[in-house]
């Protein structure tokens, strides 16, 4: 006698079913068919675990919705390999994001550095220049004595 390790590795659909998944009525993870009258489980929708147990514990017929690999490996919700893609994904977009981000700030602060000249004025800035007064400006010259007021 041949004993499986998992189940899911050893399925196989006799008749696959033309039947429309959208069209059932249900959940996810079940949905009953019209047409053959049986409840129609997703396993793709379902954990490896609870996967494996609905196909140790069903007892006669079983119709079953499920997404396989190239590989010949089950597709389920919380697969190792899909979810290591996913982050995998996620992780390279967070980086070019991370980089563009940080491109253009290091672009404006370049841009900024090198385009302030060293008084600080812009083209077109308004300058006020304050208007000497006369005690600012200095004075040279012989001194002259005043001159005697008559008494």
């Amino acid at each position: 006698m041949q004993k499986f390790e998992n189940p899911l590795n050893h399925i196989k659909i006799a008749s696959p079913c033309q039947a429309d998944w959208n069209a059932m009525f249900g959940n996810d993870r079940k949905r009953f068919c019209g047409e053959c009258k049986l409840n129609v489980y997703n396993l793709s929708g379902m954990s490896q675990s609870e996967a494996q147990d609905l196909l140790e514990n069903s007892e006669g017929r079983l119709c079953v919705r499920f997404y396989r690999r190239a590989d010949g490996t089950v597709l389920t919700q919380n697969c190792p390999v899909g979810w290591a893609k996913v982050k995998q994904r996620a992780r390279i977009f967070a980086t070019a994001a991370f980089s563009v981000i940080m491109g253009l700030l290091g672009g404006l602060l370049c841009v900024s550095a090198f385009s302030k000249n060293s008084r600080g004025v812009e083209m077109g800035d308004l300058i006020a220049y304050p208007t000497p007064t006369p005690r600012e400006i200095p004075l040279m010259g012989a001194v002259a004595a005043p001159t005697p007021t008559p008494r």
